[in-house]
């Protein structure tokens, strides 16, 4: 049992520390009470992108993050309403994708979350309202 000792120790030592896992093995519905509140902070505020979301005014970005896509039907109080929404709804989103992948182990597994998260997100959105491409340029979700 003692020579086979050393063997396991270099065996064990020589695995990865904490690789990031594929992100469809990411559990974006983890319970933990980060999650939980970032995601009750999102639902909140969930109704009132909607009234920008429908006419096109905001749309979802590549990134994961909403962005402004066409204010020009806007008044400058509309245009304030929806600037400040999507000023609080970015940092809830990136807080989310924190706080699962603290849920998860730590920082390290950011990226595989961001990807799940941003995939669910364009899976969500309904059709008709617009989603940014990798190059810049917005369509509507069919």
């Amino acid at each position: 049992m003692k020579r086979f000792l050393p063997l396991l120790l270099l065996a064990f030592l020589s695995l990865p520390l904490s690789a990031a896992p594929p992100s469809d093995e990411i559990n974006l519905d983890i319970g933990t009470p980060p999650v939980i509140i970032v995601k009750h902070s999102l639902a909140q505020r969930s109704s009132r992108l909607v009234y920008f979301y429908d006419p096109g005014i905001i749309g979802l970005g590549y990134d994961g993050m909403i962005k402004m896509r066409d204010d020009s039907r806007l008044n400058l109080p509309q245009r304030q309403i929806a600037g400040k929404l999507i000023d609080q709804e970015n940092p809830d989103r990136n807080s989310l994708i924190y706080a699962i992948a603290e849920g998860h182990g730590g920082q390290q597994f950011e990226p595989a979350v961001r990807a799940a998260q941003i995939k669910r997100w364009k899976a969500q959105f309904h059709s008709g309202w617009w989603i940014e491409d990798a190059q810049g340029n917005w369509s509507q979700k069919p």
